[in-house]
């Protein structure tokens, strides 16, 4: 199966692969803002005793010990991870690392790119083991994530690649 965009072809396994390993990157650097943020937050709402330090002495022991307040930090990291995936592949069809690689997400149907889609795709990734099958279909190019999303990942050339040329791909 052809690209829906003619001028432009499916990325290829190791150009995917090479785009999540630099997202990896920035999500984990995302990931630590996060914690950071919160891990601060939590500190300051035990210390004025807001929140409760449930009988430990240091604020370190309490977050080593408390499921709940590990849990809540978790999720908080967890969320906004989600989010930096989320939010590039719905506002440009490329995070940080597709960028740097020339890649970009594109609908393969006429339904609009929207958060449902986008969150769809992420959970049918499984974490990015959803493009190994890039490896095995030949013939279209595409992961498990772009098949039930109806999505495809393109090659971009330079001057697509730019953000004043965007309107002139048609989703």
């Amino acid at each position: 199966m052809k690209s829906s965009h003619p001028q432009h072809i499916r990325a290829n396994f190791l150009r995917r692969l090479a785009a999540m390993v630099y997202d990896v990157l920035v999500a984990v650097a995302v990931g630590m803002c996060a914690a950071m943020i919160m891990v601060v937050a939590m500190l300051i709402l035990v210390e004025n005793n807001i929140l409760s330090n449930q009988g430990y002495e240091g604020f370190s022991e309490l977050m080593q010990h408390s499921f709940a307040y590990k849990l809540i930090l978790q999720v908080w990291v967890g969320l906004w991870v989600v989010g930096f995936f989320l939010w590039f592949w719905r506002n440009g069809g490329q995070t940080i690392g597709m960028r740097a690689w020339r890649l970009r997400l594109f609908s393969t149907n006429d339904k609009p790119f929207g958060y449902r889609r986008a969150l769809l795709r992420l959970i049918c990734s499984f974490g990015g083991l959803g493009t190994i099958l890039v490896l095995f279909d030949f013939k279209s190019k595409q992961s498990l994530q772009d098949r039930i999303a109806n999505t495809e990942i393109l090659v971009l050339s330079k001057e697509d690649n730019h953000h004043s040329s965007w309107g002139k791909i048609q989703e």
